[in-house]
């Protein structure tokens, strides 16, 4: 772990700074859209207009770093997302604020496929695994101190939007001035979504269902606390525990899925978040028990794209790893850019409120939980010792840290299988 440290602590750190950015953006949005009046409703478009650029930047950003180099694309999406930040306070209007978040997600997608390449590039067989570790562990401490930085000045004002600009700006720094080779770059042969279906039903079903969860939890939940009479502390303290919880949970989870079946494991995970989301409704707005609610909720939820992401390999050949990655990671991004659209409408007056926001995440949540125990009458249970490792993940990485992790996952086989063949 110190190795990795020595050679990637600036990228990491580069790395973090963007997360402090992203995960402020975020959370300044959906607070300064409560002050100026606008309806969950409206917020619900401006924040999937995010995810939609970013699952189609991830497809587009290999092509523009081919075609002008990782340096290039980086610094100049980088200087973009921090220009649309500034924006956001100067013009204040829903459309302003959808085209911009648009942009600020696909951006954000090219500079997360460039950091990513650029880490990879600087591990090496014996520490590809840890580097992925500390890359998930900076990318969760980043979302998590973000929420910190909502107390430093009024969201009404310049100020909190000029941190944020601040942050990805400087981020650049330490990334761009730790590069010296530049990684070659390549991507897997995309494996169509139809096949990637029929081998894993239930890692794309339970994709699509986690990323409208995930979005709902990062792009959602300031939205629903202002609405629920939340002050600025009490907003910054329950998105943070969306994600303080998975620190604690992401690796016992990962040890555990290594050890039983894995669809088990999703339906005891899946519904442990779909009852405390519950449990968050029905608390009736008292503030501790919303907390309780997210930290449990976000601590069960994040490390499932992790598992889900093991489920799909242990039905894939080697060879298919990789390919399958990028339609996973597309279907998981066609359930983001839905996510916030349908929790918008079902938190408006009209219909659910507030309380619309838990029982969309708990909703989602028990169709995973149906839908696994419907794939375990249909397929039988594969051997623990037939299964693949597990790659822990963040929701929010590109294709190439999946494909990365894919490959880490691959290499730890075969030097396993290696290993046997060696003491027998």
């Amino acid at each position: 772990m110190l190795q990795v440290l020595s050679s990637a602590w600036a990228l990491l750190l580069g790395v973090g700074l963007l997360m402090l950015g992203n995960g402020l953006q975020g959370s300044l949005l959906g607070i300064r859209g409560d002050i100026e009046g606008y309806s969950t409703f409206t917020m619900s478009f401006v924040m999937s207009a995010y995810f939609i650029g970013l699952m189609f930047g991830s497809w587009i950003a290999p092509t523009m770093i081919r075609r002008v180099g990782h340096v290039r694309v980086f610094a100049a999406l980088a200087s973009l997302i921090s220009a649309v930040m500034i924006l956001y306070p100067a013009l204040t209007s829903p459309v302003v604020w959808t085209l911009g978040r648009l942009i600020v997600g696909f951006c954000f997608s090219g500079v997360y496929v460039t950091a990513e390449s650029w880490l990879n590039n600087a591990a090496d067989n014996e520490n590809r695994g840890k580097a992925l570790s500390l890359y998930v562990v900076v990318m969760t401490l980043g979302l998590v101190l973000a929420q910190a930085f909502l107390l430093i000045g009024d969201p009404a004002d310049y100020l909190p939007f000029v941190i944020a600009s601040i942050l990805v700006s400087v981020s650049v720094a330490p990334i761009l001035l730790s590069i010296s080779p530049t990684p070659a770059f390549d991507t897997a042969k995309r494996m169509s979504l139809g096949e990637l279906f029929t081998i894993t039903p239930l890692g794309c079903v339970g994709m699509f269902l986690i990323g409208g969860v995930f979005s709902a939890m990062f792009g959602m939940s300031a939205v629903y606390a202002t609405s629920a009479g939340l002050d600025l502390r009490q907003t910054s303290l329950f998105v943070a525990c969306f994600y303080a919880g998975t620190l604690l949970t992401q690796y016992p989870l990962g040890w555990v899925s290594d050890r039983m079946d894995r669809r088990l494991l999703i339906i005891i995970v899946s519904g442990t978040a779909g009852l405390s989301a519950l449990f968050g409704m029905m608390s009736g707005g008292a503030y501790n028990l919303l907390l309780i609610s997210a930290l449990v909720t976000g601590s069960m939820v994040n490390p499932l794209y992790s598992i889900l992401l093991a489920h799909s390999n242990d039905y894939l050949d080697h060879d298919d790893m990789a390919a399958a990655s990028g339609g996973l990671v597309f279907i998981n991004g066609v359930g983001a850019a839905a996510g916030p659209l349908i929790i918008g409408w079902l938190m408006g007056d009209a219909i659910f409120g507030p309380k619309g926001f838990f029982l969309f995440i708990a909703t989602l949540l028990g169709a995973l939980v149906a839908f696994a125990i419907y794939r375990s009458t249909q397929r039988e249970t594969l051997p623990v010792d037939e299964t693949g490792a597990i790659a822990m993940m963040a929701p929010t990485a590109s294709p190439v840290a999946v494909e990365w992790g894919q490959e880490y996952i691959i290499e730890t086989e075969l030097e396993e299988q290696e290993n046997s063949e060696a003491s027998a």
